[in-house]
């Protein structure tokens, strides 16, 4: 089914409208939950309360992008727990490693996660990666904002790990230099 058609349910209130939704997206919101808290049942409920905040929001809102829309509710959902089981000192997942790259190149006192919902850092981030090609973007936003492993970013785009961590490191490290140029850090 299309988004548009899934939407349209969203706003006749059909309960469809989530039955639709999880057949198209449920396997990649579920990703983006896994892949923050490395847990499948804390990954299935993030993404149930994805799709209740979907159907609380819509309408009033309607995305122009459902995919984006669903992962951006799930990876702040992810996030949210995450916080909740690190401050638990029950972390452990890919997402530490994740942050603490992150903070190389975004030194703050506030954490990394927060830091990332400064409008202007992200508009400098943006920026910046629209610049860089597209492999490279694509493994920057696979590792940092889907949270994936540097092997699962190597196997997907068909290169060796030692590449991807190269290619990671020097992004980090042209964003560092961006961001000061740009006197956000």
């Amino acid at each position: 089914m299309k988004d548009i058609d899934i939407i349209k349910l969203y706003f006749a209130r059909s309960e469809k409208a989530i039955d639709e939704t999880n057949i198209k997206y449920g396997a990649y919101c579920k990703c983006i939950a896994h892949n923050i808290l490395c847990n499948q049942q804390d990954s299935e409920e993030c993404v149930n309360d994805t799709y209740l905040r979907a159907w609380n929001s819509i309408p009033p809102k309607e995305p122009s992008n459902l995919r984006t829309y669903l992962g951006r509710i799930t990876r702040g959902l992810a996030i949210n727990r995450y916080k909740l089981y690190s401050a638990e000192k029950r972390g452990g997942s890919t997402a530490d490693i994740v942050f603490s790259e992150l903070e190389g190149c975004i030194p703050s006192q506030m954490r990394v996660e927060d830091s990332l919902d400064e409008k202007l850092l992200l508009k400098s981030i943006e920026d910046f990666l629209r610049r860089q090609s597209t492999e490279k973007r694509n493994i920057f936003l696979r590792r940092y904002w889907y949270c994936s492993s540097i092997s699962d970013i190597a196997r997907d785009f068909s290169v060796s790990e030692s590449k991807v961590a190269s290619i990671l490191y020097r992004q980090r490290m042209k964003l560092k230099e961006h961001l000061e140029s740009e006197e956000l850090i």
